[in-house]
């Protein structure tokens, strides 16, 4: 029964993080939408990037909170919000009313990414929970194709309908089917004070904010790559691309299952990254040639491939006391780093062209690969993680 309900539990948690991500990422889909209302572009840019800004102000808080008061209360008030937020968007009017309404609703849904993260720590044995986090991961590059496949049919009111039912329908499913894990240990036996005491949670948001860059570059510009410098059909190009995400997805599933055989999590990590850099340096060099098509795509797919491995050993290294607010860090250290790539890559491209800009990023990984700590892998979670894997009600 235990092993059937940590397989509901996850398969709850992937819909509660697809709910947020597809407005909290989707939302660049509702454009035409809001330039129907009379919006200009910039002002439409500004709502799609307004659940971002909620999210960065609210992650470490609620990690914080799903450390204190458990996963499944924290996963239902945080969708629970976002939904009833969403749906009083209905019948907002003028820019300001709907920002605010996609700041909160991001802020609100924010809860998500640390406490989706936190249940595989608890649920998981330590042999599994690469795959477990890997398959977590997917739950946003499906979101967002959910936004793909819905929001461009739908007016404004009927995105914001759909998006805010979507939520609370989540936030009903966590409620039904969520339960916290059994706590790992008496809390006097785990690990006294702060993690963050030793550089290597630090080493490790550091590399995976690092791998954010080419994952951004890549994402952002693949599809105006393919259009200005090889003449492409935008819509042929963008199915290409959503085939690269696909697999890109499975990815990340097998980098977390190569993680979970080796009993490494940074290893494999260190080599994706590796890997990355040398695609990008042949897309750079390329990137006039028909070679760059092939590299662009294996590009995508490795720069996202590693995304669950790091949130995997931020957890396991966090424990399950401090794993809540350590993902939550994590989350905004890459979320930053995501605002601030598109623009920095935009203004290089624009000035050097492609080709030097997809170069520039090749830096990043080769950085990130240095930074990873694969020497202290068996590290405090371990331990305690071990030692809590019969799941069960708190």
């Amino acid at each position: 029964m235990a092993d059937r309900r940590r397989w509901a539990v996850l398969a709850v948690g992937m819909l509660a993080m697809a709910a947020a991500c597809t407005f909290q990422y989707g939302l660049p889909y509702l454009i035409p939408a809001f330039r129907a209302e009379g919006l200009t572009l910039a002002q439409a840019g500004l709502l799609a990037a307004a659940p971002t800004a909620g999210l960065l102000f609210t992650l470490i808080a609620w990690g914080a909170a799903a450390d204190r008061w458990g996963e499944r209360r924290v996963l239902a008030i945080g969708l629970g919000a976002a939904g009833a937020i969403l749906l009083a968007g209905i019948t907002a009017g003028g820019l300001r009313a709907l920002a605010a309404c996609f700041f909160l609703a991001g802020a609100a849904g924010a809860a998500t990414h640390a406490s989706s993260g936190r249940l595989i720590l608890g649920w998981f044995a330590a042999r599994e929970r690469g795959l477990a986090m890997g398959l977590r991961q997917t739950a946003q590059p499906l979101g967002v194709a959910l936004a793909a496949l819905v929001l461009p049919s739908l007016g404004r009111r009927e995105a914001f309908a759909f998006l805010g039912a979507f939520c609370l329908v989540a936030a009903v499913l966590v409620i039904a089917f969520v339960r916290d894990p059994a706590a790992p240990v008496a809390p006097d036996a785990l690990p006294p004070g702060t993690p963050y005491r030793t550089p290597v949670l630090w080493r490790i948001h550091a590399a995976s904010a690092l791998l954010i860059v080419p994952q951004f570059t890549v994402a952002t510009f693949a599809l105006v790559f393919l259009v200005d410098a090889h003449g492409w059909d935008p819509a042929a190009a963008g199915r290409l691309l959503a085939a690269g995400q696909i697999i890109g997805a499975l990815g990340r599933l097998a980098v977390g299952w190569w993680s979970d055989r080796t009993g490494s999590r940074m290893r494999p990590m260190r080599q994706v990254a590796l890997g990355t850099a040398v695609v990008l340096a042949v897309l750079a060099a390329g990137a006039g040639t028909g070679l760059a098509i092939p590299a662009l795509l294996l590009a995508g797919v490795l720069a996202v491939s590693p995304n669950g491995l790091a949130f995997t050993a931020v957890a396991e290294y966090a424990g399950r006391s401090w794993a809540g607010r350590a993902l939550g860090i994590q989350n905004t250290a890459q979320n930053i780093v995501a605002t601030a790539t598109p623009p920095a890559m935009a203004a290089l491209i624009a000035t050097t062209g492609y080709g030097p800009g997809f170069a520039a990023a090749i830096a990043f990984p080769l950085v990130a690969a240095a930074v990873m700590p694969t020497r202290t892998e068996s590290a405090p979670e371990r331990a305690p993680s071990a030692r809590a894997n019969s799941p069960g009600r708190r």
